[in-house]
């Protein structure tokens, strides 16, 4: 078993050449924010993923939680390292200094939770939820819901869920069946929630329980869901904490992976209604389950960043130390194999442009908040819609080929589950299905971000792109300028296939819906491929001044020019599909398949 290491110089160096990161200490409300404070702040973090959360993974997926008569116990370790977590402020660090968090820039906490997700997959999902309940109800809750609730979360004291998902209703939200009754200032909430991450846990004294539910009158469909916020134990007016509220815990699902994270079905009011309190206004539910969704979706777009870069480091010190055959380059063990330097390159590839996709869309969320000037702030929040979508899909995308790829080169090893290789693909599974599936994410990028708007904020992007990659063709580094090809055709590519979705979107919704997953992996991998090539360019720079470690500058070029040779290229197909795949596999009838 390998232990995992934050990639402290690769974080840092991505920060500051595609996050800007200097610029965003910069914004009003961050002056106080530096590279040094930054530094230091990653470097903390890495100790405590790697010291607290990494050790007792495996306790997390071998033992899981356990459920007995509607208590749920956490596998061992993990009472104990929340605590930690939260005595040193971990929990509370990427939330509002309002309610007790530091009010560091997103990008900054982004490094920090991708170290929290490589290290413990599932630990990290209590964080996450937790915070995307604060965001909600920070938005949208009244100020009496803020001032009672949001403190102890934020302290990580209480932690939070969200229930959406019922037996019947999946991804069709419309057939929600789940009621709530006003009573006086509260509701009496009933029905059924499957899916519900950390519903029931022994780590914390509360759990705040985000409800979708219809009032009595409410119009069907999405349009007659409202949000309640359903506490595990009421909360007495001192701050105290009352009797229980009529919500269980059911049962567990058995999973294929992040066996640490309980994943509980729920059951609301089988003694008469759970009490409830209504965030935001009836009927307008989804709405505001919408600012925890898109938080979550991000999150999960790391969670698939994050265990990538853990199924690599675990592959990577498998070939480094296991000996097997003689090598094609002279090298001791396996690693000198050309296949096994090809998969590993790959990840190394693949994770770096990922890493840089989640940070430079974190910068932009900083600068969507925090601008002096409205015009840059929806500027960047235009370009944050965009990109959710594609940091959702293509990280979680890229994480089953590379986790995958990690128990290829463990060979047979990989398939026996004491080498810890499987545990990484299992865990990476789940990421492309929950809080919406690939598909979802590509049919909310090609509908909503692209049709919706005649593909303004996309077309200048492109436009953005195309100039990055005209002027790295005249680089001279070689590597670069070879990048910058790639690069130019790529974006050609994504071009093409952005006009014939928006020529098309119209008459033809089922073959642009029948690319939409393949256009989703088109704009991420060029995408990627800019920002993989905008590293190079800036490490290259550092080169040619002298500045910098040398070795570490000369890998960021090669593992670009790498990215451009063997994932890049891939565009003009996947172009293709978009453009031309649509009607075979819209071909068959239902019976003939």
């Amino acid at each position: 078993m390998s232990t995992y290491s934050a990639p402290l110089r690769d974080m840092l160096f991505t920060m500051k050449e595609v996050g800007g990161l200097e610029a965003v200490c910069a914004l009003p409300g961050f002056e106080e924010c530096s590279a040094d404070l930054v530094e230091s702040i990653l470097e903390e973090a890495g100790k405590f993923a790697a010291g607290v959360l990494d050790p007792i993974n495996r306790a997390g997926d071998t033992q899981g939680a356990r459920w007995k008569d509607g208590v749920v116990n956490a596998a061992d370790g993990f009472k104990e390292a929340y605590q930690s977590f939260c005595d040193t402020g971990w929990n509370g660090m990427p939330a509002s200094v309002e309610f007790g968090g530091q009010g560091l820039p997103t990008l900054v906490s982004t490094a920090v939770l991708e170290m929290w997700k490589s290290s413990n997959h599932a630990f990290s999902l209590c964080q996450m939820l937790t915070l995307g309940a604060v965001e909600a109800i920070a938005h949208h809750g009244s100020e009496a819901l803020k001032q009672r609730f949001l403190p102890n979360m934020v302290s990580g004291r209480w932690t939070g869920t969200m229930n959406i998902t019922e037996p019947q209703a999946g991804s069709d939200l419309s057939v929600i069946r789940s009621r709530a009754v006003p009573q006086g200032d509260h509701y009496r909430v009933s029905g059924n929630k499957i899916f519900i991450t950390w519903g029931e846990h022994d780590l914390a004294e509360n759990i705040i329980h985000l409800v979708l539910a219809r009032l009595p009158d409410a119009p069907a469909g999405v349009k007659g869901l409202s949000l309640f916020l359903c506490p595990k134990f009421l909360v007495n007016e001192d701050g105290s904490l009352g009797e229980r509220n009529d919500l269980l815990c059911t049962s567990l699902e058995h999973k294929l992976g992040i066996h640490g994270s309980p994943t509980a079905s729920m059951s609301f009011g089988e003694q008469g209604g759970a009490i409830g309190y209504l965030v935001g206004e009836p009927n307008q539910g989804l709405a505001c389950m919408f600012t925890m969704m898109n938080h979550a979706r991000l999150n999960v777009g790391l969670e698939g960043l994050g265990v990538s870069e853990r199924a690599y480091q675990h592959a990577r010190a498998y070939a480094l130390e296991r000996v097997q055959g003689r090598t094609a380059t002279g090298s001791k063990t396996i690693i000198g194999h050309p296949d096994v330097r090809r998969m590993l390159m790959d990840g190394k590839a693949r994770i770096e442009a990922m890493r840089a996709l989640a940070y430079f869309c974190a910068a932009q969320m900083d600068r969507a908040h925090a601008a002096a000037h409205p015009a840059d702030r929806a500027q960047s929040q235009a370009l944050v819609e965009l990109l959710t979508p594609i940091v959702k899909g293509w990280l979680t995308d890229n994480a089953l080929f590379i986790a995958s790829d990690g128990v290829q080169v463990h060979g047979g090893m990989g398939f026996v589950e004491e080498t810890g290789a499987a545990q990484y693909l299992r865990d990476a599974r789940i990421t492309t299905i929950y809080e919406g599936t690939t598909a979802i994410q590509a049919n909310d990028l090609i509908g909503r971000k692209i049709a919706r708007e005649g593909g303004k904020t996309v077309k200048a992007l492109v436009a953005r792109m195309d100039a990055d990659a005209r002027r790295l063709l005249d680089s001279r580094e070689a590597a670069v300028a070879q990048t910058g090809a790639a690069l130019h055709t790529g974006v050609a590519a994504l071009d093409a296939a952005v006009d014939w979705l928006l020529a098309h979107s119209a008459e033809a919704g089922a073959q642009c819906a029948a690319g939409s997953v393949p256009f989703l992996r088109l704009a991420g991998t060029v995408v990627g491929g800019w920002l993989s090539a905008r590293l190079a360019d800036a490490a290259a720079a550092q080169l040619a001044a002298g500045e910098g470690d040398a070795a570490f500058l000369r890998a960021k070029v090669a593992t670009a020019r790498h990215y451009a040779a063997h994932v890049l290229v891939a565009a003009p197909m996947l172009r293709d599909v978009v453009v031309h795949g649509g009607d075979t596999t819209l071909a068959l009838a239902d019976e003939q398949f």
